[in-house]
């Protein structure tokens, strides 16, 4: 585990924020929307269901995988290299930059709580290099596994409200609001700010909205990575987009999207995705979100089609969009 000094909380240049909650407590959106009503979920998961008035298709699919290079890993670039990313499967990502090595999301566990894998994790746990601090960007299951937080035992970073539920698994943790940072590594760092999403949070029964979610930009030296976290459209990705300019790579969810009328509130679709990195202004996009769990009713492999051809309506270059394969890592060159 990292020394305590070397994990910082600092605000960020917003001091003046705060963080929108709704007449009891609980954390909502920036348009003061929170998780759906139960008959709304009650309509999809069950009415819909019975009635067969959802899309069917198969529980599993081929989805592009590889071993990681472990030895490529094994270090991070130092200051001044190009930062690296490896796709972990799901959201779950290696960035490493400027001497620091952060896990997003990692979720490595072989049969994670309430999920069933279509793919394997990228790495095992016991093949991760060090790894400097896991940021968690919200408490849902397909996000948050305790059974790899605790395994890997390095700091945690997340939202505001999650610190007890990591504390009780033994794991230090540095809580954000939005637009919060905190510094990981020796000095100067890399800073982790947590920034706004369109989403919701649950693990129980009493829990509904009471641990806050979001994304992540990381900041080093030269280069700055986004991971959204799970993400609906929303005007926030301009701001994002605003505040930290010339964003060296965005990882963007394209899965866990129909139906449309129930998803959207929550996760994006692949033509939704690509409107978020036009408005983020970010020189990269790198699917995620896709492929790992069947978590909704379109065929797992089919939103990379739908990105491509999104891509090609929109005129975007090809070089700029990425989808790699499970255990795939990038140099953002």
């Amino acid at each position: 585990m990292i020394p305590a000094a070397a994990l910082v909380l600092a605000l960020a240049a917003d001091p003046d924020f705060r963080q929108p909650r709704d007449a009891e407590g609980r954390f909502v959106n920036l348009d003061g929307t929170g998780a759906m009503p139960f008959s709304t979920v009650w309509r999809w998961g069950v009415v819909d269901r019975l009635l067969g008035r959802r899309r069917q298709s198969p529980a599993r699919a081929e989805v592009p995988h590889r071993p990681v290079d472990l030895a490529r890993v094994d270090r991070p670039p130092a200051r001044g290299e190009p930062a690296r990313i490896t796709w972990l499967g799901h959201a779950g990502f290696l960035v490493q930059l400027d001497g620091v090595s952060l896990l997003v999301d990692p979720v490595l566990a072989e049969s994670p709580r309430f999920l069933d894998r279509n793919v394997p994790a990228g790495l095992r746990v016991e093949d991760l290099p060090h790894v400097d601090a896991a940021l968690v960007s919200h408490a849902h299951y397909d996000h948050l596994d305790l059974e790899t937080l605790a395994r890997l035992r390095a700091p945690v970073v997340a939202g505001l409200g999650t610190r007890p539920l990591l504390e009780a698994a033994g794991l230090a943790t540095t809580e954000l609001g939005w637009w919060q940072s905190a510094r990981v590594g020796p000095e100067p760092g890399v800073v982790v700010t947590l920034v706004p999403a369109q989403h919701w949070s649950r693990r129980g029964l009493s829990d509904l909205n009471r641990r806050l979610w979001g994304g992540f930009v990381i900041q080093g030296r030269t280069q700055a990575v986004y991971h959204s976290g799970d993400t609906a459209l929303f005007d926030g990705f301009a701001e994002i987009g605003r505040r930290f300019p010339g964003l060296d790579a965005a990882l963007l969810p394209i899965g866990a999207y129909d139906p449309g009328w129930f998803m959207e509130r929550q996760h994006m679709s692949p033509e939704q995705a690509l409107r978020a990195f036009e408005a983020l202004g970010a020189r990269r996009f790198v699917a995620m979100h896709w492929g790992t769990f069947k978590l909704t009713d379109e065929p797992l492999d089919e939103p990379p089609r739908r990105l491509e051809a999104e891509r090609a309506r929109r005129g975007l270059p090809r070089e700029r969009i990425f989808v790699p394969a499970v255990g795939e890592t990038l140099d953002l060159r």
